[in-house]
């Protein structure tokens, strides 16, 4: 549920627990959502790397349980490129986000020696139905909705390790948007969800578990993984952000040795347009499970659950019983 923050009252959800965008009370049956992300391109394709970006930066809306009907395009891009490329980037972008209903209404463009793609992106929310990171209930059941895998296949693609057709698969999965998982979620009532991008997996389980005062017990091997993503891992073809994320967010997850390495650097894999991570009652799991095949996400899954912990999360530097638990 959301909570009100003392500089202003309508400020629903800011920037305290790292959730996916920020919620601002127009009424008391409106609020808007707000949220922005581009980054660097990731595949060659120039059309395909506008569609991957507006489809990641539509997952934020989606993972508060909003509806977006708003964006603007952020753009980067250097005067030496041709104009071709950067009209082939803001295509890709706006036939997703055509595809997902949403008006796209402008933007900005600055010169820069990299191009940079995204969006900035409005959605609208009843106050009451917002669905936070901060929300998750011991008896939970942990549910994603897309396979991980995606930073350490477009890495190998770029270091020539790959070809194009081992990372189609990866391509599809990041081009699709995260409309119908939020609209099932929606539907069935769930109590909390993040989308998974830079922090990987376990990097956004621990902010979730954190920011809602329990622990999350993840079975390593339940997590769906894109093909060729474990092996590659294994060969130590990683993001740089992989390894961060490894350094990072080991104060607070505790993953245990059982774990195949190559699957614990999954677990870390830097995302970019990944899944939802739903909580949700366990009375309600296998309905939620159903009503995501039904509205054609490909192959969600039940990969953990949530528990009471043991005293307070883990400060920063501090030891106590971790967030998550990873076996």
């Amino acid at each position: 549920m959301a909570r009100s923050h003392g500089y202003d009252p309508n400020v629903l959800v800011g920037f305290e627990t790292s959730d996916d965008a920020g919620v601002y009370r127009l009424s008391s049956d409106l609020a808007i959502v707000q949220t922005v992300d581009f980054f660097t391109p990731i595949v060659d394709d120039p059309y395909v790397f506008g569609q991957i970006a507006a489809a990641n930066a539509l997952s934020d809306v989606y993972a508060m349980g909003a509806r977006p009907v708003t964006a603007m395009n952020v753009v980067c891009f250097p005067c030496s490129a041709g104009m071709d490329m950067l009209a082939e980037i803001i295509e890709g972008g706006a036939d997703k986000v055509r595809e997902a209903g949403v008006a796209l209404i402008g933007g900005h463009t600055v010169t820069d020696n990299e191009p940079k793609y995204g969006l900035s992106v409005t959605g609208l929310v009843h106050p009451a139905r917002i669905i936070t990171n901060s929300s998750s209930k011991p008896g939970d059941v942990l549910i994603l909705t897309k396979p991980l895998g995606t930073g350490i296949l477009t890495t190998a693609f770029k270091f020539d390790k790959i070809g194009e057709e081992d990372l189609a698969g990866a391509v599809r999965i990041m081009r699709t948007l995260n409309k119908a998982a939020s609209e099932a979620m929606q539907a069935v009532g769930v109590n909390a969800c993040t989308d998974i991008t830079g922090f990987g997996l376990i990097g956004h389980s621990c902010e979730m578990a954190r920011a809602s005062g329990v622990q999350f017990l993840i079975e390593a091997h339940n997590v769906p993984v894109l093909p060729m993503a474990s092996e590659l891992a294994g060969r130590d073809i990683l993001p740089g952000g992989a390894r961060e994320n490894m350094l990072y967010f080991q104060e607070w997850a505790d993953v245990s040795s059982g774990v195949p390495t190559a699957l614990r650097a999954v677990l870390f894999d830097p995302q970019t347009s990944g899944g939802l991570l739903i909580s949700v009652p366990a009375a309600k799991a296998e309905l939620l499970v159903s009503s995501l095949r039904q509205a054609g996400v490909e192959d969600p899954r039940i990969i953990g659950e949530v528990v009471e912990i043991e005293g307070a999360p883990a400060p920063r530097g501090g030891r106590a019983a971790p967030a998550v638990r990873v076996f």
